[in-house]
């Protein structure tokens, strides 16, 4: 797959593309990465990118000229044919919040090109004429839509196949299909016994059924106290079996007796 990003700030990229676990993705080419500045496709001794906003108001907007230009060039090195398209997605505030669901939708995808806004924000023509999808973070403002594309890229880099030690680590992921949804458990490493706290019994049982069955209990419980809007997604699917509904009934039961 491929990702086009167009950012005033290509630099950035470079020690994130060469980092982490992640880096094998774009290294053997299962991500590629290619940086667009629309600087260079501005025009005038100053390549302006950006100007004063119409009615007044602090900051600056980003032209749309050069963004259109910028977009032309990416479309014609990715040798698109009509219909084909690969969509242009902007991280904005009025996108919806970036889910494991999109990720998984976008790790199957053949790619996109992935729209930096910086300043003010980009002029609504350009956004109007091209843009196929928003995207945001959550409810916070960034300085530009670099961080939100490096969020994107890395959890759509981890997903291919090869790129983690173990292939089947983002099963167990919060929020996967493999967990229904739902919180990941707790977790724990040598030694046993660390400032007065100890792991729990039962990983140390080498039971795997009563393990399994332990991390499934913690995972319900920490989902409920923490993400019940995940409960209840997990429910309406039907995803939840007669001894989770046991385990959430127990754990409420024992909330309310604590309230007592």
């Amino acid at each position: 797959m491929r990702f086009d990003i167009i950012t005033l700030f290509p630099e950035l990229f470079a020690p994130f593309l060469a980092s982490g676990v992640t880096r094998r993705a774009y290294a053997s080419g299962q991500v590629q990465v290619q940086l667009w500045n629309p600087r260079d496709y501005a025009e005038g001794m100053y390549r302006r990118v950006d100007d004063r906003p119409f009615g007044g108001g602090p900051g600056m907007v980003m032209l749309a000229e050069p963004l259109a230009r910028c977009l032309a060039a990416i479309r014609a090195a990715r040798h698109e044919e009509e219909g084909a398209r690969a969509p242009v997605v902007l991280f904005s505030p009025i996108g919806k919040p970036l889910n494991q669901a999109q990720v998984e939708h976008w790790a199957a995808s053949s790619g996109a090109i992935l729209l930096c806004g910086r300043y003010e924000g980009i002029d609504q023509r350009f956004i109007d004429a091209h843009v196929d999808v928003q995207i945001s973070l959550g409810d916070f403002v960034l300085s530009g839509g670099e961080i939100a594309a490096m969020a994107l890229l890395d959890a759509v880099a981890r997903l291919q196949p090869g790129v983690l030690h173990d292939a089947q680590s983002h099963e167990c992921d919060s929020f996967s299909q493999a967990l229904d949804g739902l919180l990941d458990c707790p977790h724990y490493t040598r030694p046993e016994a660390w400032a007065g706290r100890t792991v729990p019994a039962v990983l140390l049982s080498g039971h795997h059924a009563e393990i399994e069955r332990w991390r499934r209990t913690q995972r319900l419980s920490l989902t409920a106290r923490h993400r019940p809007d995940l409960i209840a997604a997990a429910r309406a699917a039907g995803r939840l079996s007669a001894a989770d509904e046991a385990v959430l009934a127990k754990n409420q039961q024992e909330n309310a007796a604590d309230l007592l």
